[in-house]
This record gives structure tokens, C-alpha cells and sequence, in this order.
């Protein structure tokens, strides 16, 4: 049903009255004129004036200061009102609205307070069984991180599995980055390199991980006896100060160490068994433990 009057933001004469809403609109650009929500509703088109405005105009859009760039978003090749756009015309929103998803994308990642990552991390975390106090860490480190810079150029599945790896490395929790990996359902080298970045841009590098910690989680998965425990425990004390095992992968360290110790108690611990356990590959096995067995001075068994 149409009424009388003309709009005072786009001039139109073309003004609508809802009957379920019990407003008057414009038909051409959206505005509310009168309605019962609005206070001291107009009586008549007539008298608007110009300074007053409506309760709103168009399309609705969001609060983000990313979303007010490009102010609607055409789809197609007609524009709202059903005309057919012109190529430049349509090619130059289609522009547009590309620099403006481009933006919105990297504004999202490059706010602190990102609700995604701290959907990622809650969720990693709860599937590796972590404790709440690494979720808050992971969260603490990733905004850290993504103020300073550090992160800059990652994905967001890389940035919050570095998050993650750094958090267990400062509670001395022995997950590594392949777990983390494999959680997230990404590669290794993708949480490995954005790990680096990371702690490259933290004020306080994260520390190295305990060793100590990665013997006791695998000792408890091999069921391993006191005796063998001990004595990797001294073979750590002997060889973590030297600067060959500085460079060699810490729980391909500590697999290797296990693997020397139960094969000196007689306890039966296959390569294969101790490189799944210790998230290394056989190759990598066989060569730490040659160097383990050199730096601890002892022949290795026939």
C-alpha cells in the first residue's frame, strides 16, 4: 500500500506502509520513516526535514569496520533494482568486492582476540587431552604472537598448533609436533615453521623441552621395568650437556637412550615399536642411537 509523501534521504515519492510491521518505508532506498518502535513517530510524510534520520537505510550490515569498506555486495550481472550492469561497471565491483574479502581475511587473522583460534586450540587441546592450564597458555601465546608480528604470512590451522607446541614445551607436556600436527590434520613442517617464527618473535623464547618428560611417557606406554627407567635417567645426565645432542631431535634422543637401555636389561623392545612410540622414523632411530652409544661409551649389542 502506498502512501503520500516524499523521502527525505533519497527524494523518492514512492513510500510504502507494512501492515504487519506498522511502518512506512521507502520503497526505492529502505528507509524507515515511521513505525512503533520509533520515538514520536512523524504523523505525516510531509513534515519530515531533511536532518532527520530513519531507523535505518538499506541493507543491514555489519558493526565490523571491515564490512563498511563496500557497502553491498553485488552478485550477478543486475544491480538492486534489477538493471543490467554494464562490463566495467561489473567488472569494477567484482574488484571490489575482491579487495574487500582480502581484507576481511586478513583483518580476522590479525586481530589478538581471534574467536576461531580459540575455537582451533580448544578443540586440539580437548582431543589430546590437555589440561585447561595449556589451553589458556596456547590462547596467551597466540595473542603474543600475533601482535608482535610474529605470525604474520602463517595460516591459522599452523599458528595456533605453534601456539599449542609452545605451551606444552613451557608445562614440560611431551606432545610433539607430529601429535600436534596430526590433530590439527595438517603437516608437520607446516607447525614446525610457523613454531620458529614464533619464537623467534616472543620477548621470552620458549624453553627447550625436558627430556625427562618424554622418558616417562614413553617408559609408561612400553611398560618398561624400574631398572631400565634408571638408567636412562643416567645416561641423560651424562650426554645433555653435550653439544653433539643439542642438535639431534629430543625425543629421538630419549627413544634412542630407551632403546640402548632395554637392550642392556635383556627387555625386549623392537626398533620398529620404539620409533612409533617415539614419533620417529626408523632411519632416524638407528642413526641417534649409533650416536648415543658413542657419546655414552658403550659397544653396541650383536
Amino acid at each position: 500500500m502506498e502512501t503520500g509523501g516524499k523521502c527525505p534521504n533519497c527524494g523518492s515519492s514512492r513510500c510504502e506502509k507494512d501492515p504487519r510491521l506498522l511502518e512506512i518505508h521507502c520503497v526505492e532506498c529502505g528507509l524507515v520513516l515511521t513505525g512503533p518502535d520509533l520515538v514520536n513517530p512523524l504523523p505525516n510524510l510531509s513534515d519530515v526535514k531533511e536532518d532527520r534520520g530513519g531507523r535505518g537505510v538499506g541493507p543491514l550490515t555489519s558493526p565490523s569496520p571491515y564490512r563498511k569498506m563496500l557497502g553491498t555486495t553485488l552478485r550477478g550481472v543486475k544491480d538492486a533494482q534489477g538493471h543490467r550492469l554494464a562490463q566495467d561497471v561489473m567488472s569494477h565491483y567484482n574488484h571490489l568486492g575482491w579487495m574487500m574479502r582480502r581484507e576481511i581475511v586478513r583483518g580476522k587473522l590479525c586481530q589478538p582476540e581471534n574467536p576461531e583460534a580459540r575455537e582451533i586450540i580448544a578443540r586440539v587441546t580437548s582431543k589430546l587431552e590437555l589440561p585447561t592450564l595449556i589451553r589458556d597458555e596456547a590462547e596467551s601465546i597466540f595473542r603474543e604472537a600475533i601482535s608482535s608480528g610474529a605470525l604474520r604470512g602463517r595460516g591459522l590451522p599452523a599458528c595456533t598448533g605453534a601456539a599449542i607446541y609452545a605451551a606444552c614445551r613451557k608445562y614440560n607436556q611431551p606432545h610433539t609436533l607430529s601429535e600436534i600436527a596430526a590433530a590439527m590434520s595438517i603437516k608437520r613442517w607446516e607447525v614446525g615453521r610457523a613454531f620458529k617464527s614464533l619464537n623467534r618473535g616472543l620477548n621470552k623464547p620458549v624453553p627447550p623441552a625436558g627430556l625427562k618428560t618424554y622418558l616417562y611417557r614413553y617408559a609408561e606406554e612400553l611398560a618398561l621395568s624400574p631398572a631400565v627407567r634408571s638408567t636412562v635417567e643416567e645416561m641423560l645426565e651424562k650426554t645433555s650437556s653435550d653439544p653433539e645432542v643439542s642438535g639431534l631431535s629430543p625425543h629421538g634422543v630419549v627413544a634412542a637412550l630407551i632403546y640402548i637401555a632395554a637392550e642392556q636389561h635383556g627387555e625386549k623392545v623392537s626398533r620398529g615399536e620404539m620409533a612409533r612410540v617415539g614419533s620417529v622414523t626408523e632411519m632416524t632411530l638407528r642413526t641417534t642411537t649409533k650416536v648415543m652409544e658413542r657419546l655414552v661409551g658403550r659397544p653396541r649389542a650383536q
